[in-house]
């Protein structure tokens, strides 16, 4: 197991129903090689040496918890969804107390390689940022938040495509929703989000912009794989990751 320099503790994003994948069953329980969805970005966060890992749930809470039960995790309950934002802040309460890195993932991120988080969390040492979000640079970013810099390559903030302009539409770097974000930052944002956005909903994105009202350096890490990072969304995407994965 990595042991990172300093704390670094994982809360995981797996409160989604997963409406695109056709089934009553909640999206991170969906088996994949034999394992359910979530499994995968246990392991991550078990690998990567996460001090605590809190798993934000929401979509048939108790099955998930009794299905992850006994593993030392921290479960938080999200009774309405009310986006990412929202999610973070709900588990505020989990991380009381802790001073270090937190790494969010995503629960529906199954080929993502500890190596590539260590990477991450090593760049977010280094730069002395207070938040870093991973990102990917695809050919067809369609529906995807995308990533504005400034000249020195900071990350100014994230769009969602819905709000985007036409000329941000243009960009290809996007958000893969995992992050790295020194704890006492991280919870102070998130309470900081509004929901005035196409969605009405709380993103979690906003903290980049949040970073830079406060005068905090907020940085990119790109991961150059786009499978490494893709999310599992509808029965065809679990397919190709099973193929992936054998």
């Amino acid at each position: 197991m990595y042991q990172p320099e300093k704390t670094l503790s994982s809360l995981i994003l797996a409160a989604g129903k997963g409406t695109r994948m056709k089934s009553d069953l909640a999206k991170v329980l969906h088996p994949l090689c034999g394992r359910p969805l979530l499994d995968y970005s246990l392991d991550v966060a078990r690998e990567v040496g996460s001090e605590r890992v809190a798993v934000v749930i929401g979509h048939q809470a108790e099955t998930v918890r009794e299905t992850f039960s006994g593993r030392g995790l921290v479960f938080v309950e999200q009774r309405e969804q009310l986006g990412t934002g929202h999610a973070v802040l709900m588990a505020r309460d989990a991380f009381k107390g802790y001073v270090g890195t937190v790494l969010i993932l995503c629960g529906d991120v199954p080929l993502l390689r500890p190596a590539t988080i260590i990477a991450l969390y090593e760049k977010h040492r280094r730069d002395a940022s207070a938040v870093t979000v991973m990102t990917v640079v695809l050919e067809d970013p369609v529906h995807y938040g995308r990533v504005v810099k400034n000249e020195k390559g900071e990350v100014v903030k994230i769009v969602e495509m819905r709000d985007a302009t036409e000329e941000e539409k243009r960009i290809r770097e996007i958000n893969t929703g995992i992050y790295c974000a020194d704890s006492g930052f991280l919870f102070e944002a998130v309470g900081e989000i509004s929901n005035d956005n196409a969605q009405k909903e709380y993103y979690l994105t906003d903290i980049i912009e949040i970073a830079g009202r406060k005068g905090c350096k907020a940085g990119a890490f790109v991961v150059s794989d786009p499978h490494e990072v893709m999310g599992i969304n509808t029965p065809e995407e679990l397919e190709l990751a099973a193929r992936l994965l054998g």
